[in-house]
């Protein structure tokens, strides 16, 4: 099916502290009068930076931004241990800190790296048992979970000034920063939590080129705000190109099978094109043939 908006793309939104990511979205509904409007990863109220927003028909597109690597810059408060794993929760322990030294931060780090095993916090959205663990978490219960293998491919140490550490990460999707922060700190005998967070990409968005809130918030008000509109199938960049003629571009938007012109390849996702250049669909390989995936009026 073919799907029609007023408007398709992608917002990449500098998220300030304090509102939640469904808030952001909430306010930009309003704000442009659009109502298909969704966000690409959850952002924690605290958290600031790269928040991509889908708009009309993108919204079939979030999965592919949710699927890239994130980089965060991250502050961890060594010496003490609060319920959410970040500074919005209460306090459950506190222990001495002042014995640490950069040099024994920077060795803990090291397990970190690479494919790791991680738990998720109490205080997260993952469903178990049909219930989201923080209403578990809410409601007094804390639950065994099962740990989810994550990648850290990057892991830094910008700044240390006792007991706070800045770190920079490179990570897989489904990463908990605040998980991190604190089994740094179960690590070094100390506890820790999140102190502050900024998502400095989400795969090709970066913080340099986002919107800054203010200044989408005046455009929304203005009417400006599409000039901050960026094309959909930025979503799919990493995902090959292929060209339609017109028959082939009108095959694909009724929803049929085309034969692949091109030498036979493995099964896969392409993104798809017509003659002039407007994007049409993403298509999915099918030994000699393209089967439409999702659909897009150009």
């Amino acid at each position: 099916m073919v799907e029609r908006s007023t408007a398709f793309g992608l917002l990449n939104v500098n998220k300030p502290a304090g509102p939640t990511s469904h808030d952001i979205v909430a306010r930009v509904r309003r704000g442009t009068g659009i109502k298909k409007i969704g966000h690409a990863g959850t952002l924690d109220p605290m958290a600031t930076g790269v928040l991509i927003l889908c708009v009309g028909a993108a919204t079939r597109l979030s999965e592919y931004v949710m699927a890239s690597r994130k980089a965060y810059r991250a502050r961890v408060h060594f010496g003490v241990e609060t319920d959410t794993y970040d500074a919005e929760g209460a306090v459950v322990a506190e222990q001495p800190a002042d014995h640490l030294t950069r040099e024994a931060v920077e060795a803990a780090l090291d397990p970190f790296r690479g494919e790791i095993e991680q738990v998720p916090p109490m205080y997260s959205a993952i469903q178990q048992g049909g219930r989201r663990l923080y209403d578990l978490a809410r409601a007094g219960q804390d639950v065994p979970r099962e740990a989810r293998a994550v990648t850290i491919f990057r892991l830094d140490l910008l700044a240390w000034e006792p007991p706070v550490a800045t770190l920079e990460v490179a990570c897989s999707p489904g990463t908990y920063i605040r998980s991190l922060a604190h089994d740094l700190g179960e690590a070094l005998g100390t506890g820790a939590h999140l102190a502050a967070l900024e998502r400095a990409a989400s795969g090709r968005f970066t913080v340099e080129d986002a919107v800054k809130w203010d200044a989408l918030e005046a455009a929304m008000a203005d009417g400006t705000w599409r000039r901050w509109l960026l094309p959909a199938d930025l979503a799919v960049a990493d995902l090959p190109r292929v060209t339609l003629d017109a028959e082939q571009a009108a095959a694909i938007r009724h929803g049929q099978w085309i034969p692949a012109v091109d030498p036979p390849g493995d099964d896969g996702l392409a993104r798809a094109y017509d003659e002039a250049g407007a994007f049409v669909a993403v298509v999915e390989r099918k030994g000699a043939h393209w089967k439409p995936h999702k659909v897009f009026q150009p």
